[in-house]
């Protein structure tokens, strides 16, 4: 019997990084290079930036859209990031750990403790990684070098930084990106093993 042919419940895969630290570069990667999994698409509040496709890269809501999903129950986790709402929808992934895939959680700290919440019901389904970057003097250079935000939106940034690398020891794996391929490959290799627990390969 070959391994493709186990029938096999999907994971949760949570991928957690102060801004800068190569998660979203990572998340495409792993995107591009596996086709059993998929990307978890959040609602926000915030403003659509022009690199960015709704539907694809976020549902885009507005506020009172978002506080009904809330008072609804329709999320995983929800949080309130720089004055902007964050939330991942839980049907959609409800129904991908049935078919099998795997789906991928680009998701803070706050967001990960709502997960592993006993009333959530997910925490046999998850695989928590945090992304640490080599140095803060580093983290602080990409975050500049990015051109993306303004001087005092990357203080913003590496002043709430500090706060989530301090929480790197709530996860199951951690990955310091010194290198983009590197850490790849280190995420492949959890991703593998993770597919491979007993309790994971319900067809067996």
């Amino acid at each position: 019997m070959s391994n493709e042919s186990i029938q096999r419940r999907g994971l949760m895969l949570v991928l957690s990084s102060p801004s800068g630290a190569g998660k979203t570069t990572l998340s495409r990667q792993l995107l591009d290079n596996d086709p059993h999994i998929q990307l978890s698409i959040s609602c926000t509040t915030r403003q659509k930036r022009p690199s960015e496709r709704d539907g694809v890269d976020y549902r885009f809501v507005d506020t009172a859209t978002f506080r009904g999903m809330i008072e609804r129950g329709e999320f995983l986790e929800h949080a309130q990031v720089f004055g902007h709402y964050y939330g991942t929808p839980k049907a959609p992934v409800d129904q991908a750990l049935r078919a099998g895939k795997d789906v991928l959680f680009d998701i803070d700290w706050q967001g990960t403790q709502q997960l592993k919440d006993p009333a959530k019901n997910v925490i046999a389904d998850l695989v928590t990684v945090f992304i640490l970057p080599p140095s803060t003097r580093d983290l602080e250079k990409r975050l500049l070098t990015r051109a993306q935000d303004t001087k005092d939106v990357v203080a913003q940034r590496m002043s709430k930084a500090a706060d989530e690398m301090s929480h790197y020891d709530g996860y199951d794996y951690v990955v310091v990106n010194r290198d983009i391929g590197t850490s790849l490959s280190n995420l492949k290799a959890i991703l593998t093993a993770e597919r491979l627990k007993l309790d994971r390969q319900v067809g067996l």
